[in-house]
């Protein structure tokens, strides 16, 4: 994301006005979220600044420093906010923006104990984060090595873990971070790893509206969402 991120975090970016990050908010906020735990690390002063910048009165918003960020991936994060995964849940990655519609289909619910968010293309490439999901919904197999040929939907970064689903989650960090290679793991691979108790499940946010900031040209799709939005 160079030159953007050479002196601000990749959620700092604005768009249509807005942050990135207080994008998210004011999505999760309409769509019903109560309480956000924002987990930072790089330049976490300033991400600080823009979250005691929010007043919103329908959600609190509070910050979690990852002291680790520089030698950890994404699973020490969700164990330094651990603390906050009891009951129910979501994880939204920090890269990711949703619509309202998309996180009120989420709050729905679903009959899954953990639910991966999923949207379906014509294609899939190296970078997306592929799914092979079951004809029940039931998810079998995420990761980004899955072939072409095993992956039929792919994960936006949007999850939601309710009832014995939460509990699994945080259980199965746990073990995970204590393994030597655990800080170098994505939370996703834990994902994967549950699959096989039958209690991971896809929902559909098909045809709603999201998009992934990851590389400079996802700048102009994700600004044609949040013009929409504005």
């Amino acid at each position: 994301m160079l030159p953007l991120t050479a002196e601000r975090p990749k959620c700092l970016i604005e768009f249509s006005g807005r942050s990135l990050l207080e994008w998210q908010v004011e999505m999760l906020a309409r769509g019903g979220v109560k309480r956000i735990d924002v987990v930072t690390g790089f330049m976490t002063d300033m991400v600080d600044a823009v979250i005691a910048g929010i007043a919103d009165s329908r959600v609190t918003v509070r910050s979690c420093f990852n002291p680790f960020y520089k030698v950890a991936d994404n699973l020490g994060s969700c164990w330094i906010a651990r603390e906050a995964m009891k009951g129910d849940f979501l994880i939204l990655n920090g890269d990711t923006l949703v619509s309202e519609e998309v996180v009120q289909r989420v709050q729905q619910g679903s009959d899954w104990p953990i639910a991966v968010t999923v949207d379906v293309k014509p294609a899939y490439d190296s970078d997306d984060m592929k799914v092979t999901r079951e004809t029940d919904g039931r998810l079998s197999r995420i990761g980004k090595t899955l072939t072409t040929a095993e992956s039929n939907a792919e994960s936006i970064g949007f999850l939601a873990f309710r009832g014995e689903g939460s509990a699994l989650f945080r259980d199965a960090v746990r073990a995970a971070m204590r393994t030597p290679e655990g800080v170098q793991h994505w939370y996703l691979k834990v994902i994967d790893s549950l699959a096989t108790t039958g209690k991971v499940g896809t929902l559909s946010i098909e045809g709603l509206g999201w998009a992934e900031v990851d590389f400079l040209n996802d700048i102009e799709t994700a600004t044609s969402l949040t013009d929409g939005w504005a």
